[in-house]
């Protein structure tokens, strides 16, 4: 769902596609190409977050920040399932590896790589290019060529998720039969969008 607050709508570009089941809040600019999955919490309340082109924010991931903090994923950040990412602007190219979490002003650099259930607190500097595993998190070597082409390769498969959801992502009740689609609004502006680029 998409919610206004304090007057200020997501702003979403049409090709990219938001899981009705999650929640998308106020001050937050989403690029082109970027899929948002079911149980994430993208709140832009205390401060701005703008998800850039094809960016990926995948189940049950936290996006906050403490008040006048605002948090960039630069084009192609790739955040796992469950990550929380509070306060903190990851790099172009970026893997934040399941379930970690990144404080407040931490800042990752482009093409960097996050293991999985790694803790890095508050206003670390993590430069371009570095593999960071554990807690707390520690730089322990320069991220591959092919380390950072096996990333690329699987983000380019997010990429291509939002039209594939909006083409057959469908609901359905028990017996299997379409309970009901995704939602209209973003459906219909993805349709126009699409119209456009032909």
């Amino acid at each position: 769902m998409i919610y206004s607050f304090n007057g200020i709508t997501p702003q979403i570009h049409p090709s990219s596609y938001i899981h009705p089941q999650a929640a998308v809040t106020g001050d937050v600019v989403i690029g082109q190409n970027v899929y948002v999955g079911p149980g994430a919490a993208i709140r832009g309340d205390w401060g701005k977050i703008i998800i850039e082109d094809g960016c990926n924010v995948q189940e049950n991931c936290t996006i906050h920040m403490f008040p006048g903090i605002t948090v960039v994923l630069y084009e192609g950040a790739h955040i796992g399932h469950g990550a929380i990412i509070h306060g903190a602007s990851i790099g172009r190219n970026s893997l934040i590896g399941m379930n970690s979490v990144l404080m407040d002003e931490v800042e990752i650099g482009e093409e960097c790589i996050v293991g999985a259930l790694c803790f890095i607190k508050t206003g670390d500097k993590i430069p371009r290019r570095s593999l960071v595993v554990g807690n707390p998190g520690k730089i322990i070597r320069e991220v591959s060529d092919e380390m950072i082409a096996w990333k690329t390769k699987g983000t380019a498969l997010y990429q291509q998720l939002p039209a594939a959801c909006f083409s057959s992502l469908r609901a359905v009740d028990e017996s299997g039969e379409t309970a009901a689609s995704v939602q209209v609004d973003q459906l219909e502006g993805y349709k126009i969008w699409k119209k456009s680029q032909e």
